[in-house]
């Protein structure tokens, strides 16, 4: 077979594969087209056989990642004797009907908003004023709500659409993202964590139309699965590149082109600044996380889990370069 019929060859194979793979074509290409190159520097008669990733795995159910949060319960009566407190107003507002369907994200905001008026005024002169009885109810409620916030935050942003939204499995994997912009996102991320940082501070005021902006961009788009089934994408491919390099035997007129894997490099630095970020939030929270979640953390979003998509991908690059760096490199034409 002339070198031309075998370029034809290839590809046919590539355009047939291309066409036949399911999920994102825009992401496969320069998968096909790095293949292709690999085919034509070794010189094979067929096509690098390719076949779909693995998928991404489901992310837990709405009551598997709740951490239960004990109703308290006190009479008007004895609300209304904290009233130098200033709580009065709000407890009637979170007990109303709207505020009882509140979505998590004001839950959180009345909790913590709440939690900041108890702490402040157990903390003033305030305190002095009141009977014994009422002191005592003051710090009553003051340790419960103290040991409550932090699971009412981890329900606040894992019990969500918009969370639940990122790790949605109708998604595909990026385009190759050298030009890609994740600043939003990842500013989301970042004050979300900053919130939880700071749930137990007097001073740090929360916003409600800002956290729920940061919010909606969340929910834009499934961008933590999008980066796993990159992860995995780019794992099977070069796991399908690997085992011809390493079914090849070493001769002096067999050299590799160069590979500009730039976009690949910008995919590893995009998916662990963002996997990073993800994990951080996870672990920030002082909660012992349901076991569905902390499975999932391992499974699926873990960069020390041998068996993580950020795992398995770094060790089949790996293998990649040093199977590459068997080969010498083509000479400029």
């Amino acid at each position: 077979m002339t070198p031309f019929a075998n370029k034809g060859l290839l590809a046919a194979f590539s355009v047939i594969s291309l066409l036949a793979g399911c999920g994102n074509n825009n992401a496969e290409q320069p998968w096909v087209a790095y293949h292709e190159q690999l085919a034509t520097d070794l010189n094979l008669s067929t096509a690098i056989e390719r076949f779909p990733p693995r998928n991404i795995g489901a992310f837990p159910d709405l009551q598997s990642r709740q951490i239960h949060v004990p109703e308290i319960r006190e009479s008007l009566l004895n609300v209304y004797a904290l009233r130098e407190c200033q709580i009065t107003s709000l407890v009637a507002a979170r007990n109303n009907q709207l505020g009882r369907v509140a979505p998590p994200s004001q839950q959180w905001l009345y909790e913590r908003t709440l939690w900041q008026r108890l702490s402040s005024c157990w903390n003033s002169e305030a305190v002095s004023e009141l009977s014994d009885e009422n002191r005592e109810r003051l710090e009553t409620l003051t340790l419960q709500k103290t040991a409550q916030l932090p699971a009412v935050s981890w329900n606040a942003i894992f019990e969500s659409d918009e969370w639940e939204k990122s790790f949605s499995r109708a998604s595909e994997p990026l385009n190759p993202p050298s030009t890609a912009d994740f600043s939003q996102q990842l500013a989301s991320l970042k004050y979300l964590y900053q919130m939880v940082l700071n749930q137990f501070s007097r001073e740090w005021q929360q916003d409600s139309t800002t956290l729920e902006n940061h919010l909606k961009t969340l929910q834009e788009r499934p961008l933590t699965a999008e980066f796993l089934r990159s992860l995995l994408l780019a794992e099977q491919r070069l796991n399908e590149a690997n085992n011809v390099l390493s079914e090849q035997s070493l001769s002096d007129d067999t050299c590799l082109q160069p590979w500009d894997n730039s976009w690949l490099i910008s995919l590893e630095q995009h998916a662990e600044q963002w996997l990073i970020s993800i994990n951080q939030l996870f672990d920030t929270h002082n909660v012992t996380p349901p076991e569905s979640i902390a499975e999932y953390q391992h499974s699926w979003l873990s960069m020390s889990n041998p068996s993580a998509p950020w795992q398995q991908f770094q060790t089949a690059q790996a293998a990649h370069e040093q199977l590459r760096n068997r080969f010498s490199t083509c000479a400029a034409a």
